[in-house]
């Protein structure tokens, strides 16, 4: 079995890289990590050196900050196979297709990326497959990809558009700054709602959801033909969504390991 001061080490350990995770590219140096996990400054050097050696974190020397490394990514992947959150959403894009009679899409943040993960399809005739499932876009491209970069804070958003600003222009000629402003529209409106950024004739409403940690992983979002949602129904939709994310969000943080 083993010692208290080793289970303590782990809690600690696990709390320093949760505050990484939360932290996206830019990373966070040591003194915010020790104010922020509330551990001593000795004791948070002497974890990050640790995590440091199993690859688990890494340190910028030139901004002496601390992220994520290589192996946490390895074991996301991994981890992944075993939680996948389809069947968890499942439900809510059942009980949206039914309702709205429209395309309902899961996308999920994978790195600078939002990629499509499921597609429910509804009972109307004429249908918006925009998205093929496994598809990958930059985020904030399609509805549920600018949701979830609109849910992202400020200072990381910022560099999320920065890093993906040179391949914007294949997507209707989206500009940086026209991401930008469309984040502060959704985060306004609650929902983010494009139209002919990608397909024409076609409109899409995305709302966000958030894991245990309070980041934004994922989106649902209902895309139509633009004459089928008006503003009036556009508010409809978003309302619906927002409650289904929310039920998602709830059975995510019931969700055992």
């Amino acid at each position: 079995m083993k010692a208290p001061s080793d289970a303590g080490s782990l809690k600690r350990g696990v709390a320093i890289l949760k505050l990484l995770a939360t932290a996206g590219p830019r990373g966070l140096a040591l003194t915010e990590l020790s104010e922020k996990s509330r551990i001593p400054h000795p004791s948070v050097h002497r974890i990050l050196g640790q995590l440091t050696a199993e690859r688990l974190a890494v340190f910028n020397a030139e901004l002496r900050r601390y992220k994520l490394g290589p192996l946490a990514f390895e074991l996301g992947v991994a981890g992944s196979t075993m939680h996948d959150i389809r069947d968890l959403c499942e439900p809510a894009m059942d009980m949206l297709a039914k309702e709205t009679g429209d395309t309902v899409y899961l996308v999920v943040r994978s790195s600078f990326d939002a990629v499509c993960m499921h597609r429910r399809e509804g009972s109307f005739p004429i249908r918006a497959l925009v998205l093929e499932v496994g598809s990958r876009r930059p985020l904030g491209v399609g509805a549920g990809g600018l949701a979830i970069l609109s849910a992202i804070d400020e200072e990381e958003r910022s560099e999320i558009i920065e890093r993906v600003g040179p391949s914007l222009a294949a997507f209707g000629k989206l500009s940086p700054q026209d991401l930008a402003e469309a984040c502060v529209q959704a985060r306004t409106l609650g929902a983010a709602v494009i139209q002919n950024r990608v397909s024409l004739g076609v409109k899409a409403v995305g709302v966000p959801f958030r894991d245990s940690m309070g980041q934004a992983v994922g989106a649902l979002s209902v895309a139509a033909l633009s004459q089928r949602l008006s503003q009036r129904r556009i508010a409809v939709v978003a309302e619906m969504l927002r409650g289904a994310t929310q039920s998602v969000e709830i059975l995510l943080r019931k969700r055992k390991p």
